[in-house]
């Protein structure tokens, strides 16, 4: 029984270590194994913890011996290993939406929070990839509050050039 509790405390330890240092092994050797272990590690951690964990109950549980620990150890191990694969693969895949830029914000539509006085600053309120935001706005001509504005050009990062929107 105690090879089985090794071998599960042995892959418990290769998955606190696979996610410490995750992305070292990949910077050895000047990126030459870069992609190799990807999601490779969380799936031999799995395997082996429930390999030995499952076998150590097997065998503090049962009569049925090591013969049949090894066997429930086996099956038990690689369905951990083929769902943490699975999970990382998932995980890896997962893509999220491109990250707002500036040039994203020319031709959004929005309202004054502050009037903005000609050629002077005021705020604005817009939506920007599904956000609220409120930005610093430059108008040449005066807008008052509650007005809806289009965005024309970015200023900065905390501010843009708008005009009214004419109903």
């Amino acid at each position: 029984m105690t090879w089985f509790l090794n071998l599960g405390i042995a892959g418990i330890v290769l998955l606190v270590l696979s996610l410490v240092f995750d992305g070292v092994l990949e910077g050895v050797f000047g990126g030459a194994l870069e992609g190799l272990f990807d999601g490779l590690l969380p799936v031999v951690a799995g395997f082996l913890s429930m390999f030995g964990f499952s076998g150590a109950i097997v065998l503090g549980c049962t009569d049925l011996g090591h013969g049949a620990a090894t066997g429930v150890g086996a099956v038990s191990g690689v369905l951990a290993g083929w769902l943490a694969w699975k999970f990382s693969r998932a995980l890896m895949r997962d893509q999220t939406d491109a990250t707002p830029r500036q040039e994203d914000l020319i031709g959004t539509a929005g309202s004054v929070v502050t009037a903005i006085p000609a050629d002077g600053y005021g705020e604005v309120l817009i939506r920007l990839a599904g956000h609220r935001v409120k930005l610093a706005a430059k108008s040449a001509v005066p807008v008052a509050r509650g007005a809806e504005i289009w965005v024309e050009a970015p200023l900065s990062s905390t501010s843009v050039a708008v005009r009214p929107i004419e109903r």
